[in-house]
């Protein structure tokens, strides 16, 4: 992640290499796409099974804290840029100003994870290291007897990654071009909007604790399909900061019914042995195919003047992991961690 960072910041301009620019930073992003996607399922599992029974949905709720937390620190960059360069000055070097600061955090993430203990047991280790054992654990080999929870991950991201990146990633552009909000007026607005979605997260993570996770799914995939083309709709012809915030925040507040706990609910479907692998590689090809596409497809519906597409086509993806979550998932019945470190209920 922090070396396609580092490439953005030294590749040169169109003007300076022609085409080859463009390709340099699509290489660039298709890095950090990956690492993101790599990353994911050993978070996830990791806090799930590091964190105490009755409390996993509370802590494992952390990873969308850290994860918006950078949204957050970078929307104090971009502020902090816009304060102190002109617009000229930002478009044609500043920006690389941010990509640097990502590439210097690689230091501080190889600092902590020097330190961090490991959360599965020694029989387990051990078994990774051995050539002895018939199926590896943590192999896509070892994966394959678990097809069915790889395509329910699928299934239950799909929809929760796209409206993500739509209410978050995606805003800034949206509430700029179609909206016409001014552009330091919208950092401001995702600022404060995104601060508040981060403090939530525990909340409702510390709620599904209670409930159980089915109930929170729920909540966000009606909430998504009632509530997306009201929200995008009325936010498309909302010019005041005020009310493109409020509408913003009722997005984000359904959200947060899928960010919450999507990381403890993929790590609960899987045995230990391929729980990384299995949450990482079906989070990832979901988040790739429709969370991280998402910006762009409701860009290009906005420049041919069919905003409406895009919020039908945020809907049905919403709709359908709904389904997933009706009916893949019993509510607070016992899971592979249950099994492994006590109920959690």
């Amino acid at each position: 992640m922090a070396v396609g960072a580092l490439i953005i910041v030294v590749s040169p301009s169109r003007a300076t290499i022609g085409v080859l620019a463009p390709v340099l930073l699509l290489i660039a992003r298709l890095l950090q796409g990956l690492s993101v996607g790599g990353e994911y399922g050993s978070s996830a599992t990791y806090m799930s099974e590091v964190a105490t029974r009755s409390r996993r949905g509370y802590y494992s709720s952390f990873q969308y804290v850290t994860l918006v937390g950078g949204q957050v620190l970078a929307l104090v960059v971009q502020l902090i840029l816009q304060a102190f360069l002109t617009d000229d000055q930002l478009t044609t070097w500043g920006w690389r100003i941010a990509f640097a600061i990502g590439a210097a955090a690689a230091v501080t993430v190889l600092w902590l994870r020097r330190g961090m203990d490991e959360s599965i047991s020694d029989d387990q280790l051990a078994a990774t290291r051995t050539t002895s054992a018939a199926v590896q654990p943590g192999t896509l080999r070892a994966l394959a007897a678990h097809w069915k929870p790889f395509l329910i991950v699928f299934g239950l991201t799909m929809g929760g990654t796209t409206a993500f990146y739509t209410y978050t990633t995606y805003m800034q552009s949206f509430m700029i071009n179609t909206s016409g909000i001014a552009k330091r007026t919208v950092t401001w607005v995702n600022f404060v909007a995104l601060l508040i979605f981060m403090v939530l997260q525990p909340v409702y993570g510390a709620i599904s604790d209670r409930i159980g996770r089915k109930p929170v799914l729920i909540f966000f995939g009606v909430g998504g399909v009632i509530g997306t083309w009201p929200i995008l709709l009325t936010l498309s012809h909302t010019s005041n900061p005020v009310g493109a915030f409020f509408l913003m925040m009722i997005a984000l507040l359904i959200v947060l019914g899928y960010t919450s706990i999507n990381a403890i609910v993929k790590a609960e479907l899987f045995p230990r042995e391929v729980r990384a692998v299995g949450v990482g590689l079906a989070y990832g090809l979901a988040n790739a195919i429709f969370g991280g596409t998402a910006p762009y497809i409701g860009t290009w519906f906005a420049k041919i003047g069919h905003n409406w597409l895009f919020y039908t086509y945020v809907t049905v993806l919403i709709a359908i992991s709904l389904v997933v979550y009706v009916l893949a998932f019993r509510n607070r019945s016992a899971t592979h961690l249950d099994r492994e470190q006590g109920h959690a209920y």
